[in-house]
């Protein structure tokens, strides 16, 4: 007798980078082990092209020991970051995942979500194969748009993506949120939707590899309250996208101009706003910045090893006020000092949960420059953290919830 048959459409998929790359990954492996013998997981996604600059082969079909898991990737044409580009890249693996799934037949089908068109596509696939729907939604992309349109455009874009996020949420049978900051968005829009929340969290990988740190461990003379807290410059990591959401260009060249004599960053990542932090670094004449390719996270590990501070910031928008940056927990789970520049939800989560992380209003440089001072330099493991938000915990959490929606 055949079991049920799941389908989970994500854009990104390991060994490619992300955060959407590595939730997925987790869930197909809590999936695995909670639904029954005789399911069959199939996952659809694309081959590895979240960084231009970042290229590693994976192949287009890989199936399990078991015969219980395909995962097909979507060869997609080049692109860039810019959003014209990616819409281009969306609409082929669309076309490609509606060829795949031709003829076949699905019990439930789940979509997890950024920019809201994979959720979209998730509802248009579960109602073409009569099938529920589960969405995992990650941002709150319509809430975007003023910033990520031309302002010609925005009359039309805004209601045709409002009108797109309505249809597809009131499709599913349940949504996911990964933050309690998209609570006040979405409650008041889908009164009668079923939410629950399981966020991101601490990969084991990122929990064994700093397992082994014990207590704290002065980096320097213990703060940043000097101009000169070592006899060498702290090293501050940063360590992700280079884009509009993260708005480094914003920040960075004059924070790192401002603190130069006392430390040097270093950027692993890249995107479709690189260029423009390049272009303002040079501006400013600031040296004290470097920038490199992103790297697989086994080789990120050994990055962090190294840091002094880890910097997160997000763009100076109303949108970011909601979101937990996925990055957050990474950073948390290495035990060192935490440099963000995040406002209103993420801001308290950082309060609430992280010690010693220091926040600053996002695109205010002296604000950075006053949080950096308050920072002890001193790595400290956040064991409580760390047990709370296990990624393998939460998935499991999550994978019981679809386990249980498959089986009906």
């Amino acid at each position: 007798m055949s079991g049920p048959r799941l389908l989970l459409l994500t854009f990104y998929y390991p060994p490619d980078l992300g955060a959407g790359s590595f939730r997925s990954h987790a869930l197909v492996q809590a999936l695995l082990e909670r639904l029954p013998a005789n399911a069959h997981l199939e996952v659809l996604t694309t081959a590895p092209n979240r960084y231009a600059g970042y290229s590693t082969q994976a192949p287009e079909v890989e199936k399990d020991d078991t015969g219980r898991l395909t995962v097909r990737r979507l060869a997609l044409p080049s692109h860039q970051s810019g959003m014209l580009d990616q819409s281009r890249a969306f609409a082929s693996y669309a076309r490609q995942v509606r060829r795949s799934i031709h003829g076949k037949g699905y019990d439930l089908v789940m979509a997890t979500s950024s920019r809201l068109m994979t959720a979209v596509l998730g509802a248009y696939i579960a109602r073409k194969c009569s099938a529920r729907l589960y969405l995992d939604i990650r941002d709150i992309f319509v809430e975007n748009l003023p910033f990520l349109l031309p302002v010609g455009t925005r009359w039309l874009g805004i209601p045709f993506f409002s009108a797109l996020e309505r249809w597809a949420v009131k499709r599913a049978i349940r949504v996911n949120l990964v933050s309690r900051g998209f609570e006040p968005y979405y409650r008041p829009r889908f009164p009668r939707q079923v939410f629950s929340w399981h966020s991101n969290g601490v990969d084991r990988l990122f929990i064994d590899a700093f397992a082994e740190q014990g207590g704290a461990q002065d980096r320097a003379d213990g703060s940043a309250d000097s101009p000169h807290p070592g006899p060498r410059r702290l090293r501050i990591l940063y360590a992700g996208n280079i884009g509009q959401c993260q708005g480094l260009e914003r920040i960075l060249p004059e924070l790192a101009k401002r603190l130069e004599k006392e430390a040097s960053f270093v950027l692993i990542g890249d995107g479709g706003r690189r260029q423009a932090l390049e272009t303002r670094l040079r501006e400013l004449g600031t040296t004290s910045v470097e920038i490199r390719a992103p790297v697989e996270r086994d080789r990120l590990i050994d990055e962090y090893h190294k840091a002094d501070v880890l910097f997160l910031h997000l763009n100076d928008m109303d949108c970011f006020s909601r979101v937990i940056p996925s990055k957050l927990f990474e950073y948390a789970a290495t035990g060192k000092p935490i440099l963000a520049g995040v406002r209103a939800f993420p801001a308290d989560f950082c309060a609430q949960h992280i010690d010693n992380a220091s926040v600053f209003e996002p695109c205010d440089p002296e604000a950075a420059v006053s949080a950096f001072r308050k920072l002890v330099i001193s790595d400290k493991p956040r064991d409580a953290f760390v047990e709370q938000f296990r990624r393998d915990r939460i998935m499991a959490e999550m994978a019981d919830d679809i386990a249980e929606l498959a089986d009906r």
